[in-house]
């Protein structure tokens, strides 16, 4: 009616109207402001009018008079009509924006409306949500009517209403799936600690029990893989990995990087890294396919991983060893010139046979030939102790000579049997 007014009339801003639910009439009423020289009738009114209505009213004074609204009629009604189906368009766009908002992380059940340029819109009853095609899973294909599971990621504010984004790649997703066919993890039993994902790839999630007798990992899997089975087909075969968390690091990070064998693992705390040391035969399973595994553990534990095999870790110790014992040989070059030292011919000879070893140069066979270890069959006769004792050899570097002078005389043996 205000609207109507206003039109009707050319009245300014101050319309009021008021309705009498026992009677049904409808009260009309324009403010007007009193002025002395009126420069515009339809929102201002002369001082010597308005104080025949009452007198003590003043200059800059706002006076109420009534409107008819008999000759509204029509046109009235039909603006009634809009303004009341807008603000009822916009009650409703509220309670929908504030029902969602609060669902965000929800699990959600809809149908496919429409598939458009790669979005999908889903109805979810009171309103339509739409999946982009970012939040999709690789290869899904859907069609009109088609049911749909995602979780609600976001509910913002658009120029025509609430637009409720929804996901089928965020990690939520795979949180509520668990929360669903677990029952344990429903009712607080088992807890969800973290959850990592590469959509239709590989997931990770790390889960603890609050009851002792409580597996949480089995609990998870189900009976004969029942329960993560059925979270599997709704992924559309992502892969699921279930594992143990646990308060201490390199207990999580072994669990986090199965199904690889862990042999060490070394903290870096002040740079966020570890260095973790595998058996060479489990390298390319803690790799996993493209990096995948690796990727999902660091992100999961929130850490860098450094991973090594077994045979590149001990080229490294052994190059630092060797660098180490190299400077200590070089000080006593330097600080020791008495000609005592010098290797007579028949020493040379002896050293000769263990410059044969991968691992020993000239210094380092004169070294051994000194010190009493002057053929392979003495080093490898040896234990850890005996060769420590030998200047600037650490038990590192003493095992490594042990196991090369062993490995030489097997393979030194079979060539002889074959001869």
């Amino acid at each position: 009616m205000a609207s109507a007014a206003k039109k009707q009339y050319g009245l300014g801003k101050n319309v009021d109207v008021s309705f009498d639910e026992q009677t049904g009439e409808i009260d009309v009423k324009a403010a007007k402001e009193v002025v002395r020289i009126v420069q515009n009738p339809q929102s201002e009114i002369l001082l010597d009018e308005a104080r025949k209505e009452n007198p003590d009213i003043q200059v800059g004074d706002f006076l109420s008079q009534g409107v008819e609204t008999e000759g509204l009629g029509r046109i009235a009604a039909q603006i009634a009509k809009q303004v009341i189906l807008q603000r009822v368009r916009e009650a409703e766009r509220a309670n929908i924006y504030e029902e969602f908002k609060e669902r965000e992380g929800d699990l959600i059940t809809g149908s496919v409306s429409q598939v458009e340029r790669g979005n999908i819109y889903v109805d979810i009853g009171r309103t339509e949500a739409i999946l982009p095609r970012r939040e999709q899973i690789f290869r899904e294909v859907y069609k009109r009517g088609d049911r749909i599971r995602a979780s609600i990621m976001e509910v913002r504010e658009i120029t025509k209403g609430p637009q409720i984004v929804l996901s089928r790649t965020h990690p939520g997703l795979l949180i509520r799936l668990f929360e669903m066919e677990v029952p344990e993890i429903y009712d607080g039993i088992v807890a969800i600690k973290d959850c990592v994902r590469e959509p239709s790839g590989r997931s990770k999630v790390s889960v603890v029990s609050h009851e002792r007798d409580i597996d949480p990992v089995g609990a998870c899997v189900g009976t004969r893989g029942s329960r993560v089975q059925s979270i599997v087909q709704e992924l559309r075969g992502e892969k699921i990995d279930i594992i143990s968390w646990s308060d201490d690091i390199r207990t999580y990070a072994a669990n986090a990087l199965s199904p690889a064998k862990i042999q060490h693992i070394t903290l870096f705390d002040d740079e966020g890294r570890m260095e973790v040391l595998v058996p060479d035969d489990q390298l390319s399973l803690a790799i996993g396919k493209g990096g995948q595994n690796v990727r999902l553990a660091a992100k999961l534990l929130g850490w860098k991983i450094d991973l090594k095999g077994e045979g590149e870790y001990r080229r490294i110790i052994a190059e630092q060893a060797f660098s180490s014992d190299d400077r200590q040989e070089n000080v006593a070059d330097v600080e020791d010139q008495d000609e005592s030292i010098q290797p007579t011919e028949a020493d040379g000879d002896s050293a000769s046979e263990l410059i044969e070893l991968d691992l020993v140069g000239e210094k380092m066979a004169r070294l051994l030939a000194d010190n009493g270890f002057s053929t392979i069959a003495a080093i490898s006769a040896a234990s850890t102790d005996e060769l420590c004792e030998v200047p600037g050899i650490g038990p590192k570097r003493a095992e490594l000579l042990i196991e090369a002078a062993r490995s030489h005389e097997k393979s030194t043996g079979m060539e002889s049997h074959e001869g």
